[in-house]
């Protein structure tokens, strides 16, 4: 079953990621300054992840391409992996729209 683990990172803002079921993690966040915040941002996830339209699909600096999840309002609320092929992003997105609405949440050390 699909998860969201929150932690605290090196910087000591709380972040989170996606992970799908097979363990692959799919989407992470930025960093936020409360648990609180990083709660709400994975609650934006659920909401929007479903909606095709907010998907960012982008090119890096090195070819790869990768895809941003936006908020109502156009900010990024998780982001990719970079991948090598279009074919892979597009069945990273399936999975985020999959997935995210049911993941439950659970908190993490960093060191896991």
């Amino acid at each position: 079953m699909a998860k969201f683990e929150v932690y605290i990172d090196r910087s000591s803002e709380y972040r989170f990621r996606l992970k799908a079921g097979n363990g692959q993690i799919i989407l992470v966040s930025e960093g936020y300054r409360s648990k609180d915040s990083c709660l709400k941002g994975i609650e934006s996830v659920k909401a929007n992840a479903k909606d095709k339209s907010r998907y960012e699909q982008l090119l890096s600096s090195g070819g790869d391409i990768h895809f941003n999840l936006k908020a109502l309002n156009g900010e990024i609320i998780g982001f990719s992996q970079l991948y090598k092929s279009e074919s892979s992003m597009k069945n990273g997105i399936l999975s985020v729209r999959k997935n995210a609405s049911k993941a439950d949440v659970v908190e993490i050390s960093i060191n896991q």
